[in-house]
């Protein structure tokens, strides 16, 4: 509270010797907040990563090996069920993965706001690759439908037609999806890194493991199949993250990184009333 003193020259001004204690209290419940809301998105963006992953792996097994095989075509008709369900875990897994960046955003923003914007953007285009590649996945089951019906004279029209779309689904889902995923990945490990959000070593885990995964896709955009001895190069982030996600759950944001960041922005907003 200001209170007023009377000047040697007769005049009365004001002091502000109850400012520092207004300005604690204040800290302390930005503080108390800040810790609650940075608690809840821990817990979301943990959710989240389960969520996506499990969706993901899920929506690969049932369908991959439908789509690896020769007679594609015919295994897809004769496993509607299985396709359809695969795609919806396929667009729920993408909701997830853009899901992550956007909920990471109010705390990463704190940090490094560039970064945390295009963490953003990248996983965005990452899941617009996976909805492409579950909308190839449908698109293949409609061919493989007309397929069991057209004569033999259709056969070759309806293969090459296989071929383009299997070919799309690579490129969105192990390619181009994959590199926007490791772009936008590796902005919000950075800032953790940088920012101790997160134990430094679980952050440098993510970093490394997203150096094989980058590595993943570019041999697939060389002309390498996503077989199982190529795709063990996505175990480390795998794991990872499931790590992360269960920190997240757990423990949550590194309490003294927050405050810091929080008695930072408080002492700005004191210098600027100031």
């Amino acid at each position: 509270m200001n209170t007023t003193k009377e000047s040697p020259h007769g005049t009365n001004r004001k002091t502000a010797t109850g400012v520092g204690g207004l300005f604690t209290l204040k800290s302390l419940t930005t503080r108390r907040k800040e810790m609650i809301t940075n608690k809840k998105i821990a817990i979301s963006v943990g959710v989240l990563f389960i969520i996506a992953t499990v969706a993901g792996l899920l929506g690969s097994g049932l369908t991959g090996s439908i789509v690896g095989a020769p007679d594609y075509l015919v295994q897809i008709a004769a496993n509607k069920n299985l396709i359809i369900v695969g795609a919806l875990l396929a667009f729920i897994a993408a909701t997830g993965s853009a899901g992550i960046a956007i909920s990471l955003y109010p705390v990463l923003r704190k940090h490094n706001e560039g970064l945390a914007l295009g963490s953003v953007g990248f996983r965005l285009v990452e899941g617009v690759c996976y909805i492409v590649g579950a909308l190839g996945l449908l698109s293949l089951l409609s061919l493989g439908q007309e397929y069991g019906s057209a004569g033999p004279q259709a056969a070759s029209t309806f293969q090459v037609l296989g071929t383009l779309i299997s070919a799309i689904r690579n490129w969105a889902g192990f390619v181009f999806g994959v590199i926007a995923f490791c772009l936008g990945a590796a902005m919000y490990y950075y800032v953790m890194y940088r920012s101790r959000l997160i134990p430094r070593w679980l952050s440098a885990w993510g970093l490394a493991g997203l150096a094989l995964v980058f590595s993943l896709a570019l041999l697939i955009a060389f002309g390498e199949k996503p077989s199982g001895m190529v795709m063990l190069l996505a175990v480390p982030i795998g794991l990872q993250e499931m790590v992360f996600a269960v920190w997240l759950i757990v423990k949550g944001f590194n309490p003294s990184a927050v405050a810091s960041e929080v008695a930072k922005t408080a002492t700005n907003e004191l210098l600027s009333a100031a």
